[in-house]
């Protein structure tokens, strides 16, 4: 007894008389006697067997449903979903945008205000200063009144 297989007898293929092909038959065969299981498993093919798989076909003679091209409503549906994603991407690059240029103002305006604090305080210092000098300008002139 074989240990991944088995091997048994091919199966019994009824013959049928030949059809005239029109555009709505098929080529394989439908026959529910035939096991196609077993059929495969035999080292043994026939004409039925071989013809048991669907086969597709590629070119222009495949048929008025099998068209190589696409459905029009599917490639305009794939062009509107591109066209979206494509301003998706112009739309994050002008978040980014926008974000650095509110990063970049509101830099300045705290660099703006660090240096009118800093103006300020030398304001304040030059102002304490020229009180003092303005003390000793008042001490002057004490010798006028002779």
């Amino acid at each position: 007894m074989p240990l991944f297989g088995r091997k048994e007898p091919a199966p019994v293929v009824e013959d049928r008389p030949q059809r005239k092909p029109s555009m709505f038959s098929r080529r394989r065969s439908s026959s529910p006697s035939l096991n196609t299981t077993n059929a495969r498993n035999s080292t043994h093919h026939t004409h039925t067997t071989h013809s048991t798989s669907p086969k597709r076909h590629s070119g222009m003679g495949s048929g008025l449903l099998h068209r190589n091209a696409e459905d029009a409503s599917i490639v305009s549906a794939r062009n509107s979903l591109v066209q979206a994603e494509g301003a998706e991407r112009e739309a994050d690059r002008a978040l980014f945008a926008a974000k650095a240029a509110v990063r970049s103002a509101r830099e300045q305006v705290k660099r703006l205000e660090r240096e009118a604090a800093e103006e300020a305080r030398l304001a304040k210092i030059k102002q304490g200063q020229a009180k003092a000098i303005g003390k000793r300008g008042k001490a002057l002139g004490r010798h006028d009144h002779i």
